[in-house]
């Protein structure tokens, strides 16, 4: 029987190595410190990523250049309204002058307007379908379109999604049906990207006290759901959602690509 001082010893080089040394990845999504996109950033750079963010709008900057901050003087970010062709290719000409390659990118951006995420889906204004659709789903390919050339050596592309894409999730709304979009955009993309060694997942993540989670009607009876119905007792926290995105970020997912990963404490396995 090993030693304690044995045992540690074994599992130093694995707490010590970063196993993402060396990657350069591009952040999309950071709001504010309680943001998945900011867990998973995090994640990555601990791992050795060197990170380029975009921020939304000027209301939104000074927030996120102090959370990136933390990573070091010389960590960037630059505008980017996903909305616009113009500005998702302006950011990642900014990204060329930083560096020739890309390897990671986080895609963790999602909109609907408030009114269509109360009410019944039925109600569902064409503006507000089109809005939600064009910044939750359409936005993937447009920079995934604008990365890919800069994934010479491959690459890995992960975006968020939730269990409402594929059941109802009272209150959710067009935002299940945008979900249930960008997941088919996942598939289409891997198909696209595949041959040059460019994957790309989603990570369906559970209920998680965010800000945004925060303005879904009902959210609080959702986590008590989980906790309710879950094999696992609770859904998931932010470093674990972190975690499965270094996981797709390494060689671990090296032959995963189109798929959804469920980090829900096993909620969507479940039938009653």
């Amino acid at each position: 029987m090993r030693s304690p001082e044995a045992v540690r010893g074994l599992r130093q080089p694995f707490m010590s190595s970063r196993i993402l040394e060396g990657k350069v990845g591009v952040v999309f999504g950071v709001a504010n410190k309680r943001s998945i996109a900011w867990a998973i950033a995090k994640a990555w750079a601990a791992q050795g990523v060197r990170l380029i963010f975009n921020y939304q709008g000027e209301r939104l900057k000074e927030n996120v250049e102090e959370l990136v901050s933390e990573f070091g003087s010389d960590t960037v970010l630059y505008p980017c309204d996903v909305t616009s062709d113009e500005e998702i290719a302006a950011f990642f000409a900014k990204v060329r002058e930083h560096t020739p390659k890309l390897d990671l990118m986080l895609h963790s951006v999602a909109f609907a307007p408030k009114e269509a995420l109360e009410g019944n889906f039925l109600d569902t204004a064409r503006k507000a379908f089109a809005i939600a659709h064009d910044i939750s789903a359409y936005s993937l390919i447009g920079l995934a379109r604008e990365a890919a050339p800069l994934m010479t050596d491959g690459g890995s592309i992960v975006a968020m999604t939730y269990y409402g894409s594929e059941k109802v999730v009272p209150h959710y709304n067009v935002m299940g049906v945008a979900k249930a979009s960008l997941e088919a955009s996942t598939r289409y993309l891997a198909h696209d990207l595949g041959r040059r060694k460019i994957r790309v997942n989603c990570i369906s993540a559970g209920p998680v006290q965010t800000l945004a989670a925060r303005g879904i009607s009902g959210f609080s009876a959702m986590m008590k759901h989980y906790q309710e119905h879950a094999p696992l007792g609770r859904s998931c926290e932010t470093e674990e959602l972190g975690a499965t995105g270094v996981f797709l970020a390494s060689d671990g997912g090296a032959a995963i690509t189109g798929q959804v990963i469920y980090v829900d404490g096993g909620y969507q396995i479940m039938g009653m």
